[in-house]
């Protein structure tokens, strides 16, 4: 294996432990605390992941879907909001 192979590997590693991580309870509580969906970071994460393997249509598609998913949770949060 040459360093360019064993460098992608790595961060394949990197980025699958990323996944794991984020779906720990533990870190789906602490997330879920501060109002972070985890699934929208296990997208984001799957999106990275097909970028740095040249998947550019996967990668755009699951960080529009996470933009968009974004973007409604901040403007219901603000129709909640008191005036």
């Amino acid at each position: 294996m040459n360093d360019r192979e064993r460098a992608m590997k790595e961060l394949d590693e990197v980025l699958d432990d990323l996944v794991v991580l984020l779906k720990h309870p533990d870190v789906v509580a602490e997330l879920t605390a501060r109002g972070i969906n985890a699934s929208l970071a296990i997208v984001s994460a799957e999106g990275v992941a097909a970028y740095v393997h040249g998947d550019k249509a996967r990668a755009a598609e699951d960080f529009s879907t996470v933009a968009e998913e974004i973007s409604t949770r901040l403007e219901r949060g603000k129709a909640e909001e008191p005036s």
